[in-house]
């Protein structure tokens, strides 16, 4: 994870891909990794949607590794929601795949002059950007179906669907999970947005013949995750809570406590909050044939979330937030 791989979607002659060592920001991974791009590279009253903002795709430092729980990928930008330095993050497998690519990071930049739509992939012999406009105003889920069929199913997919395509402010991007469905999202400031404003409507990720990232000490490194992983089990919360009923586990807490921000921060209670809680959910999740606990890439120990289906059984997405 040395390089930096720069795609200037708005460069004459059509999109230019250039690599280039990750340099100054040597020791950076995730966050830390795409708000110093973009604090140091994206002019501050640039239009969020214009051509001077990027979108900065980065893994974790210890993503691509055996390490438990490293597989969250941050993006970040010019928020076109709040006008500044905004990080979302997703879990998904596209994370730990561009790691064992070798890529620090992906930033997108400039701003395509016409309407084409773009496809990105990305594997060992390198990167190729084209047009494809069949997969205009086509929903996440029916874009990644069409990319199984074109690529395979050892693929991972960074993707917008119709909101991001039409710059939206708070449109998402998604990244597919482990059975290479994109139900993980970077949910928060428009990122989404900012991608479709790129013309990029998906990253296609593939590390067929790449391997793990190797510690520079297996053995240390190996004990230390051990002890990590020991800790996270034993711990009421990662342990024992989130595993149970997800991350809406604290509902019924915060409640009790009068913190569950209801009518827009006006209330500290709200008084149906009990039929969207964790428990409520996980209950459900059973009954419909789904499962009340699921990790969203391999290495997840905590397994938060879970899989949600409709009244007759059918997969609808992953367990609601």
């Amino acid at each position: 994870m040395d390089t930096i791989l720069r795609i200037n979607m708005g460069a004459e002659g059509g999109p230019k891909v250039t690599k280039e060592p990750i340099g100054q920001y040597a020791g950076l991974g995730g966050r830390a990794l795409t708000s110093a791009i973009v604090a140091g590279e994206v002019p501050p009253l640039c239009h969020p949607l214009g051509a001077e903002n990027k979108l900065v795709i980065a893994p974790g430092i210890l993503i691509g590794t055996t390490g438990a729980m490293s597989g969250r990928l941050s993006v970040g930008c010019k928020s076109p929601l709040t006008g500044g330095i905004k990080e979302a993050n997703s879990g998904g497998q596209a994370s730990q795949v561009l790691a064992r690519l070798g890529y620090a990071a992906i930033v997108l930049e400039g701003k395509p002059a016409g309407d084409d739509l773009y496809k990105v992939v990305i594997n060992k012999d390198g990167v190729r950007v084209g047009v494809d406009n069949s997969l205009k105003m086509l929903p996440n889920y029916d874009l990644v179906e069409k990319m199984k069929a074109e690529h395979g199913d050892k693929i991972a997919c960074i993707s917008i669907g119709t909101a991001g395509e039409m710059k939206m402010c708070a449109a998402t991007i998604a990244c597919t999970d482990m059975e290479l469905r994109p139900t993980r999202h970077a949910g928060r400031g428009g990122v989404g947005g900012v991608m479709g404003s790129k013309g990029v409507k998906v990253i296609v990720l593939d590390d067929t013949g790449m391997k793990m990232r190797p510690p520079k000490n297996a053995e240390k490194f190996k004990e230390a995750n051990k002890k990590f992983v020991e800790g996270l089990k034993s711990h009421a919360v990662t342990g024992q809570a989130l595993p149970a009923y997800g991350t809406n586990v604290l509902t019924n807490i915060l409640n009790e406590a009068g913190g569950y921000p209801t009518y827009n921060f006006k209330q500290g209670r709200f008084d149906r909050a009990h039929l969207i809680s964790g428990e409520t959910q996980a209950e459900t999740e059973t009954a419909r044939g789904g499962l009340a606990t699921h990790g969203c890439h391999r290495g997840c120990v905590i397994r938060c979330s879970g899989t949600y289906n409709d009244k007759d059984g059918h997969f609808l997405s992953k367990q609601p937030e």
